[in-house]
């Protein structure tokens, strides 16, 4: 997954998360590692927070004073696709594709396994054109139907990014009865996302758990989030969760948070009927509709 990345987010990402965990693994200060290459602290700071890329030269030379030169060949090849890639959300505007969000559409598209929690609707993984402009729209009244329309777009472009390559990453939704009775866009829109859900399992990277209501209060009560976990070859990532607010995406990126998630994601899997019984689930939700 690493070398079929294009996005130069995420490369640019991995190559400062690496760089700055090596570093103080090694117990080294900025300004050891700004002396081996001639440079300054600042610089140092611009390339551990992604900011800028480091030139080979100074690749080499930090890899080096890091003790794994051996490494080099690794880095030189993310650096190179970081400096060719482009984005696979270039084409849509600012109101479309926010800031905040960038990082995220990146890091998904280039996760080995992405897991969730959704207690209110539907994973936008696997929602229906209809029932994400449903969302979408009642969501936020403010947007104009084209505002509406080229999110419902991203949203799509999204799933295709995801889930429909050649290497597509394991994906497990845990997904509340809620979120299977709320009725977005009403009973039709619902029983076609209902009936695609059923579809989307069938993938073999996919599987689907349902959280019950009878389950009482959980681990997952304080909403909804995402757990994406890297290749094995971004030796220090632990992974990034991910959870969205009305107005910003909030990412969670050090050990001790991602292992709490990833404790909370655990417990409702546990908790959730097993996989095997989606599909009963999905057939009577649509029967009750």
């Amino acid at each position: 997954m690493v070398a079929s990345s294009t996005s130069p987010t995420v490369l640019k990402r991995w190559v400062a998360f690496e760089l700055r965990k090596l570093r103080e693994d090694s117990g080294l200060s900025r300004d050891d590692a700004a002396k081996a290459i001639k440079g300054s602290i600042q610089n140092i700071g611009h390339i551990e927070t992604a900011r800028s890329l480091p030139k080979p030269l100074e690749l080499e030379r930090l890899l080096e004073l890091y003790g794994v030169p051996e490494r080099s060949e690794f880095f030189l090849e993310l650096r190179m696709r970081a400096k060719k890639g482009r984005d696979w959300w270039i084409g849509f505007d600012e109101s479309t594709v926010p800031e905040y969000f960038k990082l995220f559409l990146g890091l998904e598209s280039s996760a080995v396994k992405i897991e969730s929690w959704d207690a209110i609707v539907i994973p936008g993984l696997f929602q229906t054109p209809d029932y994400a402009r449903a969302i979408i729209r009642d969501g936020d009244p403010s947007l104009s139907n084209t505002e509406v329309a080229r999110r419902v777009e991203l949203r799509i472009a999204r799933q295709e990014e995801v889930l429909d390559q050649e290497d597509s990453p394991q994906v497990w939704a845990v997904i509340s009865e809620a979120a299977l009775r709320l009725q977005v866009g009403g009973p039709a829109v619902l029983r076609a996302q209902l009936a695609h859900l059923v579809e989307r399992r069938e993938d073999p990277n996919v599987e689907m758990q349902v959280l019950p209501a009878s389950a009482g209060a959980h681990t997952g009560t304080e909403g909804a989030f995402i757990v994406l976990t890297f290749p094995t070859e971004v030796a220090h990532d632990p992974g990034c969760v991910y959870s969205e607010t009305r107005i910003r995406g909030v990412y969670f990126e050090e050990p001790a948070q991602v292992s709490a998630y990833r404790d909370v994601l655990t417990r409702l899997k546990v908790r959730a009927d097993k996989p095997e019984d989606f599909p009963g689930w999905v057939k009577r939700t649509m029967k009750d509709l």
